[in-house]
């Protein structure tokens, strides 16, 4: 049985799954950002106990398919931006509706509805707080940062990161007081 799970965005988040899973004594299968395939069928009561159990830790289980595919396309988006360092070989657009199995138009529109956001909006956002992280880490320069997220040059990237945060990333870089991040789950 696959389980759903909002707000799944860290190895943390899957770590705490896991321990939730072994906790109710319950094997499992591969555990993803968002999902987890559990080896039998659950009743009721034991998806109520681990509905609980996550809230607790500020995950929730899901059941709307809706709500489960926007959040696919949300754990996609994170898992290319802040996992990968492997550039897509196809668009975003046809590399998620590949995945997904759905018109990538449909997909767009879910998740603007329900987000308010479009998923590009999102896919900017995720990748500024990356910028930010890298930045923060101060192992790599701009131009080298840009490369790594698959910027086509150091200006879009400057312009992207300016036009969200108001900053360029090299004054980001110097400023102390800047350098707060936003949590993967709150972008």
């Amino acid at each position: 049985m696959k389980l759903y799970i909002k707000y799944m965005v860290s190895l943390r988040c899957k770590l705490t799954v896991i321990s939730v899973l072994n906790e109710l004594g319950l094997s499992h299968g591969i555990v993803e950002l968002g999902e987890v395939l559990v080896d039998e069928e659950l009743s009721a009561k034991e998806l109520s106990r681990i509905r609980t159990i996550l809230m607790k830790s500020g995950l929730e289980l899901m059941d709307n398919k809706k709500a489960i595919l926007i959040e696919k396309v949300k754990n996609i988006v994170i898992e290319l931006v802040h996992y990968s360092d492997k550039p897509l070989a196809v668009n975003l657009s046809g590399y998620l509706s590949e995945k997904l199995g759905h018109d990538y138009h449909y997909l767009s529109h879910l998740f603007s509805e329900a987000t308010g956001t479009t998923i590009e909006q999102f896919v900017i956002a995720h990748r500024v707080e990356r910028i930010k992280e890298l930045l923060l880490y101060d192992e790599l320069n701009v131009a080298q940062i840009a490369e790594k997220m698959n910027y086509s040059s150091v200006a879009h990237l400057s312009n992207q990161f300016k036009k969200a945060t108001g900053l360029t990333p090299s004054f980001f870089k110097k400023m102390r007081q800047f350098k707060k991040r936003i949590a993967l789950e709150n972008v």
